[in-house]
């Protein structure tokens, strides 16, 4: 056998042994170093460790990159459970990753000498390969936030989200190159997401499998949902795109286009075709220049426009463009060629954004036609034409169009104003001189600072449009070629109103619109995970709906088939209906006494009792004195009985005649503690605070504040004194006498079981001090 011959089969038997050594040396367990039997939570953990320490932007290390690929594709492997349990039962699941570039170089130079290719052996997931062309295309989540999305209201994007170990991805692959090729020609943005790499970004966008097809445009991301082929891709970028960019012109509605331009304040577009249907890259552009441009398309095939194509002297075998500006008889410009290009369109649109008198309706029109000055080469002055609207002052804006026709200059930009819509900008440039009221004016400016700040000056008589009027003004062009000074006026002016912006409804029931179109959508065709949280919401406020109808109807039900009880009866019903009802929304905080511990605030017992108290627990004080004693500590017993089940809460009562100082301390950093009006002690001729509450945290240092009601307001069925009677008598603690006096007293502690459980739901104003002041 020769010698040759017999290398190449040695070769060849070892060549099955080297691809299969090769792949073998990547262990995404090793990678992570973690064991097989780690949890997600470990595997996640090692992988954020490093991760961080190889990131290319933090390790300078040669061999970063290569190792935090290799961290990345172990921890896509073992993150997801089918791919784990494919590499633990086959051991195969990651071998083409374990490639380093360098023993891939060396490997595919081997096979490549004895034309050995991948795609013989048929190696799907050598992601160097299959994604070159989609290189240029990857986002990162950066970079989709700060240009991709403000992009997307200029031109739609098709966006793919792929990931490594997807055959799908692979089997859409050359329609997607076909297809990103075409619409990126045409004007349409692409762009990649990998999912393995970019997590946060698929996230965010929504994708939960690969591959995912999505549309962004004005920033709305919608999914496709279609089978990948070529005409479904480009019928669902042109779907992505609004209904009304193009409008359909023939003979019978093309006047009524053009003569439009002065209500849009922009050209108008006609483009003129042998095709039935508006091609994609005219409402590609369409779209791009709708802030400036309005679009018309005649189908030159079609009957009804035959005196449209002989008006303007038409080709009917070569596409034709033509921008009308002011005068609707005769094309501002005109372009042909046999196949429109999109440089060749943009070319074409940029150099004819604007009418040649253009109307300022906004600050950004305003600064996009009178820009500010850069440099002395830059210069570029506006001439403003203040008017306005009706035909009394249509002369003077024909004359001025005229004169800006046969001016037309490079540095030099003409545009007219309504100075009744715009007063502010108007007032600062003519001071609101006579004599130019109810008359035009023509004011030369040029922008110094993007604050408003300008260089102007107004021609010296009111501008009539007579050859006269035209004279001076084009010396004073003329002048101001050599002299920039010329401009010696200078003011600033307020930011232009938006005319042609849409009213508050409008806009509300655009949006409107917009969010219910976005919820059918995603109800059909977004992912069930995503739909999960809201369903469940949905059917369990459905649920408590109708749950409390049923419960109430029975209820309802059977307190109709009871006889009405007696005035006592009933108000004893009532009582108990509502001490029934407070212990269920207390988290039935059942009282464990038959009677309320109320403890003397003292020095002796104030620092255990407040300063002290332990962190959750609060100390409820009543402030009472020696004469309301008795029928303030009865009302506040029946009070806050209900709330005696928490061992969170202290009762306490705080004699005002010997710690008044104390309270009034308190009160200072209560800023609505307002004292009641009227009522003063009987024996010391002060304020009375009689009847305050107050929750004390001792702990956290603040307090809660209960003021008293009135003495002429109406009690409840709980400040009674034969419901407090009837409570007494039940506890065996006696009885206690009903006088007009007491009554009143106890009326200032009406409601204050509300107030208590307002307490406890955390709802109540806090007030905070630096620190507890002795008791003195």
């Amino acid at each position: 056998m020769e010698p040759g011959r017999a290398g190449c089969l040695l070769l060849l038997l070892l060549l099955p042994a080297l691809a299969a050594a090769a792949p073998g040396e990547f262990d995404p367990y090793r990678v992570l170093g973690v064991g097989r039997s780690s949890s997600q939570a470990d595997i996640k953990k090692a992988y954020k460790r490093l991760a961080r320490e190889w990131h290319p932007d933090k390790n300078k290390d040669p061999g970063a990159e290569d190792k935090f690929i290799q961290i990345s594709k172990a921890y896509e492997i073992l993150s997801n459970e089918e791919k784990r349990a494919n590499f633990d039962r086959y051991g195969d699941a990651g071998e083409s990753q374990g490639f380093s570039q360098q023993q891939h170089r060396q490997f595919h130079r081997f096979h490549d000498g004895f034309y050995f290719d991948e795609s013989f052996f048929h190696f799907p997931f050598n992601s160097e390969r299959r994604d070159t062309s989609d290189e240029k295309y990857l986002l990162h989540f950066s970079h989709y936030i700060n240009e991709i999305v403000p992009d997307s209201f200029k031109k739609p994007y098709l966006i793919k989200i792929t990931s490594d170990w997807c055959f799908s991805c692979i089997h859409i692959e050359p329609v997607w190159k076909e297809v990103a090729q075409e619409l990126e020609a045409l004007g349409a943005g692409i762009g990649v997401v990998h999912a393995g790499y970019e997590r946060r970004l698929a996230h965010h966008l929504g994708a939960h499998s690969t591959p995912t097809l999505l549309g962004l445009i004005n920033g709305k991301i919608t999914f496709f949902h279609n089978a990948v082929v070529r005409e479904n891709l480009r019928q669902f970028v042109e779907n992505l795109l609004p209904g009304n960019l193009v409008e359909k012109i023939t003979d019978k509605n093309y006047i009524r286009f053009l003569s439009h331009w002065r209500k849009d304040n922009k050209p108008h577009v006609l483009l003129f075709d042998h095709m039935p249907v508006v091609p994609l890259l005219y409402k590609l552009t369409a779209f791009a220049y709708r802030d400036y441009l309005s679009f018309g398309y005649v189908y030159v095939g079609l009957r009804g426009t035959e005196e449209l194509s002989s008006q303007y002297n038409i080709n009917v075998y070569t596409p034709t463009m033509m921008i009308f500006k002011e005068h609707i008889d005769r094309p501002a410009d005109v372009v042909q060629a046999r196949e429109m290009k999109k440089q060749l369109i943009d070319d074409f649109l940029s150099q004819n954004k604007f009418l040649m008198v253009a109307r300022l309706t906004s600050q950004r029109l305003f600064q996009e036609l009178c820009p500010v000055k850069k440099s002395h080469r830059q210069r570029k002055h506006c001439v403003v034409l203040l008017t306005e609207e009706g035909e009394k002052f249509a002369e003077a804006y024909e004359a001025f169009l005229t004169f800006a026709v046969a001016n037309t200059k490079d540095t030099l930009r003409f545009v007219h104003i309504y100075s009744d819509r715009q007063p502010e900008f108007a007032d600062a440039l003519l001071m609101d001189e006579e004599k130019y009221r109810g008359r035009s004016a023509v004011v030369i400016l040029e922008r110094r600072n993007n604050a408003g700040k300008i260089a102007y000056k107004a021609l010296e008589e009111a501008w009539q449009g007579s050859k006269e009027d035209n004279f001076i003004l084009l010396d004073l062009l003329d002048q101001l070629r050599t002299d920039p000074g010329l401009l010696s006026s200078e003011t600033v002016v307020a930011d232009l109103n938006d005319e042609l912006a849409p009213m508050f409804l409008i806009r509300w029931f655009y949006s409107t619109v917009d969010y219910i179109s976005d919820w059918w959508d995603s109800l059909f065709h977004s992912n069930w995970r995503e739909m999960m949280p809201l369903l469940s919401l949905l059917f369990s406020a459905l649920f408590i709906l109708f749950g409390t109808v049923i419960v109430q109807a029975f209820s309802d039900s059977s307190d109709t088939r009871d006889a009405p009880p007696s005035g006592k009866e009933e108000t004893a019903a009532k009582t108990e209906k509502n001490d029934a009802s407070f212990s269920k929304e207390s988290n039935s905080r059942i009282p464990k006494k038959s009677f309320v511990e109320v403890t003397e605030l003292t020095d002796i017992n104030y620092t255990s009792n407040l300063v002290r108290l332990r962190p959750g627990h609060m100390n409820v004080v009543l402030i009472l004195s020696n004469s309301t004693k008795t029928p303030l500590l009865q009302k506040f017993a029946l009070e806050v009985y209900m709330f005696t089940g928490s061992s969170s809460l202290h009762f306490s009562f705080l004699s005002l005649d010997k710690h008044r100082e104390w309270l009034e301390y308190l009160l200072e950093f209560a800023q609505d503690a307002a004292p009641i009006p009227n009522q003063y002690d009987k024996h010391f001729l002060e304020r009375d605070y009689t009847g305050y509450v107050l929750a004390l945290n001792g702990h956290k240092k603040y307090f809660c504040l209960f003021k008293p009601h009135r003495s002429g307001d109406e009690g409840g069925t709980l400040g009674s004194c034969e419901d407090y009677d009837a409570l007494q008598h039940a506890e065996a603690r006696g009885k206690s006498s009903c006088s007009p006096g007491s009554r009143s007293i106890k009326n200032k502690l009406h409601k204050l079981s509300f107030w208590m459980e307002r307490l406890l739901e955390g709802s109540l104003q806090r007030f905070y001090i630096p620190s507890w002041p002795a008791l003195d």
